[in-house]
């Protein structure tokens, strides 16, 4: 991908297979949309069962012909997780796209999933990776499955602290953000390079939506009754600058090229193309250093298997 696209030019997804987390608002809503408006049917793994409906309604008050429907998943639960990955196997079906999407941001404190995942990692990254793994059968049956999985520019804060993965010992909202997208990316690129070793026939990707806004940057900060602190401020100060940010139509195009061009290249990241990777139509992104680690791909892969209690393989 050698030159910016304006938009992303959609295939026909008559007939296909796809989930995406997080579906009910911001980014995993305007990939819903697109998505079912190309004609694939769309499950959409919310935790909020109330705002999906409201979802769902928003999407075919535009697309009628919108083949949707919603399924219960809560990436901070284990159980859950299971429990999801087992209503869609017993439908037997092949899985033809999962998008990786749903996640917090930067809550003040350091809180726990239900499992005692330290809750970024635990929600954004281990959730996901526990998904996938459950998913695999129903991806590997599909003709061409694909897998995106969501990052950020702020995976570039991020680090792998073997010894304090969980925020344990130190905690910061902002480091604890960008190590569980850091692992996202890894994760993306990853699963790629496994898929092609053993033959899953998986093609992977990672993707980030630059500087997006949407509704992940009040939730998270704000949780707990706190006013959202330094970044309420910048939003405040700077959403109106155009170069700087974009809604989510614009910034789901990464993802949305990974996730449906014949162009896209497996275990490549891809992010906008404007000033910084900010806005701007889709380009393939800079991986950050702390990304390119074999080593640190396979530990966190490893470890990821030992705290879901779930493998990955063929």
């Amino acid at each position: 991908m050698t030159n910016t696209l304006r938009d992303v030019a959609m295939p026909d997804l008559s007939g296909l297979l796809v989930v995406v987390t997080g579906a009910n608002s911001g980014l995993g809503f305007a990939l819903t949309s697109r998505l079912a408006a190309a004609g694939a049917e769309v499950v959409l793994a919310v935790r909020n069962w109330a705002k999906g409906e409201e979802a769902v309604a928003r999407v075919r008050a535009e697309i009628p012909t919108a083949r949707l429907r919603m399924l219960p998943l809560d990436l901070s639960s284990l159980d859950s997780i299971a429990r999801f990955a087992a209503m869609l196997t017993a439908e037997g079906r092949p899985l033809d796209l999962l998008i990786n999407n749903a996640g917090v941001m930067m809550p003040p404190k350091r809180g726990t999933t239900q499992d005692g995942f330290e809750l970024q990692f635990g929600s954004n990254y281990l959730g996901h990776f526990a998904l996938t793994a459950h998913l695999l059968p129903l991806l590997r049956t599909a003709e061409a499955p694909r897998v995106v999985s969501l990052s950020s520019l702020l995976a570039r804060s991020g680090r792998f602290d073997w010894n304090d993965l969980q925020s344990e010992k130190q905690y910061s909202p902002l480091r604890a953000y960008g190590l569980s997208k850091l692992a996202m990316l890894v994760f993306g690129r990853e699963l790629d390079r496994r898929s092609a070793e053993a033959g899953w026939g998986i093609r992977s990707y990672a993707a980030h939506p630059g500087s997006t806004l949407t509704n992940l940057q009040v939730t998270g900060p704000q949780s707990g009754g706190t006013k959202g602190g330094a970044l309420a401020t910048y939003l405040k100060l700077t959403s109106g600058i155009s170069w700087l940010w974009q809604q989510a139509p614009r910034g789901i195009l990464p993802a949305l090229y990974a996730a449906t061009s014949i162009d896209a290249v497996g275990g490549s990241y891809y992010g906008p193309g404007g000033f910084l990777e900010l806005t701007g139509p889709p380009k393939l992104a800079v991986v950050p250093q702390r990304a390119l680690s074999e080593s640190d791909a396979a530990r966190l892969w490893t470890v990821s298997e030992n705290l879901t209690g779930v493998s990955i393989s063929g």
